[in-house]
């Protein structure tokens, strides 16, 4: 498949799907910035259950913004916040250690643009997941690109398709059951090494 998706905030299992399963990968990065998607949010399975983690981000809604032009409000202390729910969610997880010294940079190093920010994670994600990370970047907005999986409608919180993934072992199964469609952390703290072939199986559902 060719596709064409957004890069968001470390992306959610059907993100990671398309990704995974891409012979080519195009992200859109024309596009204007929207609130509440999966462009500054994650999700994650902490002991209460799903959480959602925000970057906070300096928008209005008066003068329209491309995604590329959004910054972090990095005032707020969300790097240190977002880590120890990470810690907090995942440190008895089978492989939290094992990718713990990739990811931490993250939270610490400050990036002034969202996009930036989430590039680097991607960066750290393909390499965790051992997955090719070639990839190109829109040159300007198309409504309609021929030829590729149009697949940025899953940026989309609000319009969310119901995803039904394999199940996986989960930190708190025991006490919530399984929750789909997580992040993509969910799945590398749980799975590690067999993270890459469990996306790979779910191909059929993109």
């Amino acid at each position: 498949m060719n596709i064409l998706i957004h890069p968001t905030y470390f992306p959610n299992i059907a993100h990671c799907v398309g990704i995974a399963n891409a012979e080519t990968l195009l992200f859109e990065v024309e596009d204007n910035y929207q609130k509440q998607t999966f462009r500054n949010r994650t999700t994650i399975y902490a002991a209460n259950g799903a959480l959602i983690l925000s970057i906070p981000v300096v928008f209005t809604q008066k003068n329209r913004q491309k995604f590329r032009d959004v910054k972090i409000a990095n005032e707020t202390d969300w790097q240190s916040q977002h880590w120890k729910s990470l810690q907090s969610a995942y440190r008895t997880s089978p492989f939290f250690e094992f990718y713990e010294d990739d990811l931490q940079p993250l939270f610490t190093k400050k990036e002034t643009y969202l996009l930036d920010f989430n590039f680097k994670c991607l960066e750290v994600i393909f390499d965790c997941l051992q997955l090719d990370s070639t990839f190109t970047k829109t040159e300007f907005y198309q409504k309609i690109i021929e030829g590729r999986t149009d697949l940025r409608h899953l940026v989309n919180t609000k319009q969310e398709q119901v995803q039904q993934f394999n199940n996986y072992t989960q930190v708190f199964n025991n006490k919530h059951g399984f929750i789909n469609n997580l992040s993509i952390l969910d799945l590398l703290f749980n799975e590690g090494t067999n993270a890459l072939s469990y996306l790979q199986s779910q191909k059929s559902i993109v």
